[in-house]
Order: C-alpha cells, then structure tokens, then sequence
C-alpha cells in the first residue's frame, strides 16, 4: 500500500481524504492545527508547520509522494525530498513559479501565453511612479489568496492603496467572462481537461459568488481557452492537478489570469456532477493509475458558504433544513467550528439539466442559507 502526505489540513485536503477511501492508500496530515477539517480523516496525523523545512522534510521522507492543498509551503524541502525519490505533485519547481506572483507572471510572457500587460513595482515608491499604467490591479508577489493581497488601483487617488512590497501591477482587462479550466496531468505527461467552469464573482468580496460548468461557450472561444490552458500546463512541466483561471474579453480574446498548482474551488462540483471528481483524479495521477473520465453527468452550480457579516464565534448553520430539502442539492460543510465574516465554511452543489433552475436554486440557496454564530 502506498504512503502518500498531504501539506495542509484545510477543505480541500478533507476533501481529498473522502475521495482516498476508495483506494489502497496510507494516507498523512501536515498541519499545525488539531482540529483542522482533514484532520480526523487521515491515518496518520503529523503536527508541524507546512512552511518549515524540518517539519516538511521529517514528515515527507518515509512516503511515496506528497501533494500539497496550499501554495504557502516549504519547497525547498520538496526539493530535497524530490532528490531522494519521493514523487512531489506538483513539482517543486513548478510550485516556485506559480506561489510567487511576480515569477507566474514572467513565466507567461516567457512561454508567450497571452496575460494581461504588466509592471513589477517593487515598493509603493515604484509603484506610484507607474500612474499611467493606471487602471490596475496590484497583487502582492508572495502570500496573496482569496481576494486578499490584491488592490483595485482606478485612479492616481488609489495609488496608496497598493503594496509596500514586491508586487505585480497588471493591466485593468474588461472582463466579460471569467473561466476556469481544470487539466490533470500524469507522471508520463498524459492530460484531461475538465468542462470549463463560468465563475460569476461577487465585487464586494472578490470572491466566487456562484459557478455554473460546463460554460456555455462559442466553440471558437473554448478552443481558445483549452489551447491557452494546456499551453501552461505543459509549461510548468509537472504533473499533478491544475486550475488556470482565465478572462475572455467582449471581442472573444482570452488571457490568464494566475494559475492554481491543486485542486481548486472551481473544481468542487466534480464530486457530484463528473464521473472523475478533482479528487478522485489526483489520486489516480498520485497513485500512477489511469486518468478518469472527465465529462459531466448533469450540468452544475457551487454556491460557496462563507461565514456571514456581524457573526463570529461557534458556527451555526441557519436554513439548513429547508435547503436539505431541495431536490439534487448536495451539502458539504467542512467540518470548521468557528465561523468569522466571509470565511469559507462549505460548499453547495446542485446538479439540473436546466441550466434556469440551477441558477434559479443558486440565488435561492444563497439567500436561505447562513452561518451564524
């Protein structure tokens, strides 16, 4: 039976951990936190900080592999564990590209993969030399996610807004669409492409509001961003599981965003709607059996819960019942005890072959389900 470690105890290796029941797998927890959400089903739970060397390196060299669930670890010691034998998903090198903003966005002008146009500024005094650059979006080089790290720039008034630090500043695209496209890839460089996924983000948060796959695309357009998305892939040169988020202009024209070196909220649909969840495939490209099947069974949407404004303390769960009660609604809480405004608390999927009522069910759901406390 093969040993394989997680760097990370969050949702998303929860989710992973669900999906490895179903194979010959020992499967191994990195994380600080006891009471994490991937924490309780794991074989094997290790305590330790997925950003130290030590702790990675000690926890990694008696497995098989290792994968991560977050970008923020140590890849120096994956690096050293890769040397040793140990099969690393992503490739470290691939991970030292992708987690620092600046690098990913010179690796897509490198491989000419179409991405908006940018600057690197490395402190606020650079960056407010650059007020004809404006429009803008500042994103901070390292340790940016989920909305945070990422500053809208509209005018010279917003300039002090930006990052004191080495930061990424990218030309404002007129988006019309946002598109996630998710490849597998294995250890022989074999790939699958999942549907493309329409992510619809809330403004506010700047965060997923809801997602609807597959997108309902022109076929010139998916073209488009399935050759733009392997071009990527193929790029980094890894195997393991990637989602490359992409704009698609008024005019049709397609650009990378940035690109996620793991399974990825866009992809949390797979588990009910594809025969071959995000999951389920890495472990498959891990395991070194054969890709999955990708098509979707029924077309999909992911509302995502997150923490409600005003609450913060033990999570409770309001409208619950009432959307249990739904039909083809499936509910995945991750197991967090406290909430906070805005944190990720679960996820929502419904499947239908009208797309009407999935997003009739998505704004439904959206305005019956909270997370108090």
């Amino acid at each position: 039976m093969q040993k394989i470690g997680i760097l990370g105890g969050g949702q998303l290796g929860r989710m992973l951990l669900q999906a490895a029941a179903n194979y010959p797998v020992e499967t191994f927890i990195l994380e600080n936190d006891e009471q994490c959400p991937a924490a309780h089903l794991c074989h094997h739970f290790v305590k330790g900080d997925i950003r130290n060397f030590d702790d990675v390196y000690n926890f990694g060299k008696g497995l098989d592999a290792i994968t991560i669930e977050i970008e923020s670890v140590n890849e120096d010691a994956l690096e050293k564990l890769e040397q040793e034998g140990v099969r690393v998903y992503p490739k470290p090198s691939a991970l030292r590209t992708i987690k620092n903003k600046i690098l990913q966005k010179e690796f897509y002008k490198e491989q000419q993969i179409p991405s908006p146009a940018f600057v690197v500024t490395k402190n606020l005094a650079e960056l407010r030399a650059q007020a004809g650059f404006l429009p803008a979006v500042h994103k901070v080089g390292v340790g940016g996610y989920d909305g945070r790290g990422v500053q809208l720039l509209n005018s010279p008034a917003d300039l002090d807004k930006g990052f004191d630090a080495p930061a990424v500043l990218e030309k404002m695209v007129t988006i019309h669409r946002e598109i996630s496209m998710i490849i597998a890839v294995n250890d022989k460089g074999e790939n699958v492409l999942y549907p493309p996924v329409d992510m619809v983000v809330d403004p506010r948060l700047n965060l997923l509001d809801y997602q609807i796959s597959p997108a309902e695309i022109i076929e010139k357009t998916l073209w488009k961003l399935e050759a733009i998305a392997l071009a990527v892939v193929k790029g980094l040169k890894s195997p393991g599981i990637f989602a490359v988020e992409l704009f698609v202009d008024k005019g049709g024209d397609v650009f990378v965003n940035e690109t996620a070196p793991r399974v990825h909220n866009s992809g949390h649909h797979t588990i009910e709607a594809n025969y071959s969840s995000q999951f389920d495939m890495l472990w498959r490209v891990m395991l070194q059996y054969p890709l999955g099947n990708t098509d979707a069974i029924l077309p999909a949407a992911i509302v995502n819960l997150v923490g409600a404004e005003g609450f913060e303390g033990e999570a409770k769960y309001q409208g619950l019942e009432e959307v249990l009660a739904m039909d083809n609604v499936f509910v995945h809480l991750y197991g967090k005890k406290q909430t906070k405004p805005g944190r990720k608390m679960g996820h929502i999927t419904i499947v239908s072959r009208d797309k009407q009522d999935l997003t009739y069910k998505a704004n439904r759901i959206k305005n019956i389900l909270k997370v108090v406390s």
